[in-house]
């Protein structure tokens, strides 16, 4: 058995990565250790064989604790972040602490026990494009964060790169586009229109919905971290993107409408968000042609027909999951005029 530390692994797509390896990769012990912040929450992880993954509620800051998690692992796959761009422009200490000072520490304990790193990151490093800009992030695109948030992720993969050239570390990153799918907090695009519509509320869709997001389902991008695990090339970036770079919000919220049998205009437009990035647009060529990467969540109209479709399954039958927080965060939301 190999045995994998996975970070932030309560979270939305770390708990999904825990489940599609139980499920999927049989040969592996997983220990999940997470801080249990809002978008935390151990009943992501309710269900999974006691045998196959233990829980340990800890903080990636704790240098004792993380230097005891990894000398006793094989692999570490760093999931824990902070990242939500609103609440990065409300307090961006938080982002600091842990998308910075929590990578610097795990990187700390996988140079001292010579340990194998992949290292999740995000699009938003590479800054926003012009809505008739026809590029793509690449591999090779520099960095131009514009929020606390997405600046503190591109400080974190300088920092694993970084290490692996001053240090030797064996790490591996990977950019993916936004995710979608089962366990997401509902404060998030998709998960609150969805959760919006089983609320009898109209989804909200910031100023005029022209915002680009390239969606990725998550079991789509979970699939393309385990190909990188398995045969990525020490010290390579892998770009993630399922090429949903022709779909807007407004796109989005409009087919969340349909496939939940409302009017496609059956929502509200509300305040942009402070600074909101344009378009995200990712190539993912590296990917596939050199690992052979290919989602599966791909149909032919908007690219997310069937992910949102079991997406929406998902929340319809866990209403218990996030009916509790719903009148809060849309209380926070409307105190902000969104």
């Amino acid at each position: 058995m190999t045995k994998m530390l996975v970070t932030g692994g309560a979270g939305f797509i770390g708990a999904n990565f825990v489940h599609y390896t139980v499920n999927h990769k049989p040969d592996y012990e997983i220990t999940v250790i997470d801080k249990l912040t809002y978008a935390g929450n151990q009943a992501n992880l309710a269900g999974l064989p006691e045998d196959k993954v233990t829980f340990v509620q800890g903080d990636i800051c704790d240098a004792e604790l993380i230097d005891k998690l990894v000398s006793e692992t094989d692999i570490v796959v760093h999931f824990a972040a902070e990242s939500h761009n609103d609440n990065s422009l409300r307090n961006p200490w938080p982002f600091v602490e842990t998308n910075i000072i929590g990578t610097y520490t795990i990187l700390e304990a996988i140079r001292k026990h010579d340990k194998r790193l992949h290292h999740i990151s995000t699009d938003e490093v590479f800054g926003d494009l012009e809505l008739d800009d026809p590029n793509r992030f690449t591999e090779t695109t520099s960095y131009e964060p514009s929020s606390p948030y997405s600046s503190t992720k591109a400080g974190s993969d300088h920092l694993v790169r970084a290490w692996v050239r001053s240090f030797g570390i064996k790490a591996t990153i990977s950019n993916c586009s936004n995710n979608y799918g089962p366990y997401q907090h509902i404060e998030k695009f998709i998960p609150r229109q969805i959760t919006n519509i089983l609320s009898d509320i109209k989804p909200k869709l910031y100023g005029t919905g022209e915002q680009v997001r390239d969606w990725i389902h998550v079991d789509d991008h979970n699939s393309a971290v385990h190909l990188i695990l398995e045969q990525g090339k020490l010290g390579d970036t892998y770009i993630i993107g399922a090429d949903n770079d022709h779909v807007n919000n407004k796109m989005v919220i409009e087919l969340i409408c349909e496939l939940m049998g409302k009017g496609k205009d059956w929502y509200d437009h509300v305040n942009d968000r402070p600074g909101h990035d344009m378009r995200y647009a990712m190539d993912s060529t590296k990917l596939r042609t050199e690992l052979g990467w290919e989602p599966q969540y791909t149909d032919t109209q908007t690219g997310m027909r069937d992910g949102l479709l079991q997406t929406i399954d998902w929340y319809k039958a866990n209403e218990d999951w996030w009916k509790p927080q719903k009148d809060a965060i849309e209380a926070a939301y409307a105190k902000q005029g969104q």
